[in-house]
């Protein structure tokens, strides 16, 4: 039963919005899937993929974001992986993959800000205790 029930608030909480006409949950996780991909396709044509038809697509199944955000998190390391071992510069907007990459890092932060106050002006923040482990926590591993 608890399961159901944190899987329809889980739901639910992708539809929510900080302000009216501003992009859900939902939303802010396509965006960072869809800029993943825009940017590989650009910068490392070689490893571009299919774009979804939409960059702020609302998509109500949490399995489903997971896997798109897991499927462009791989598109990007490998893109990254290999341009780094080959020397090689990005094709349009870095002359070096780790400014790609520090690109992506801080985009992704600032929509992981607004996800954090959406969630809060909702009712459900999440504490550092939570968000920590698969966030800050696997940047700060030494090995």
């Amino acid at each position: 039963m608890r399961e159901a029930l944190d899987q329809r608030l889980l739901n639910d909480l992708l539809e929510v919005r900080a302000i009216e006409g501003g992009p859900s949950i939902a939303e802010l996780f396509t965006h960072i899937h869809f800029v993943r991909l825009v940017f590989v396709s650009e910068d490392a044509p070689e490893f571009a993929r299919a774009l979804p038809e939409k960059e702020w697509m609302f998509e109500s199944n949490p399995d489903r974001i997971a896997q798109m955000l897991n499927d462009s998190a791989k598109v990007v390391r490998d893109a990254i992986k290999s341009r780094v071992e080959s020397g090689r510069g990005m094709d349009l907007h870095y002359d070096h993959p780790i400014l790609f990459l520090q690109h992506m890092i801080w985009h992704e932060g600032y929509h992981h800000g607004q996800i954090k106050l959406v969630l809060k002006l909702a009712g459900h923040p999440i504490t550092d205790e939570n968000a920590g482990p698969v966030t800050w926590d696997i940047w700060m591993r030494k090995k």
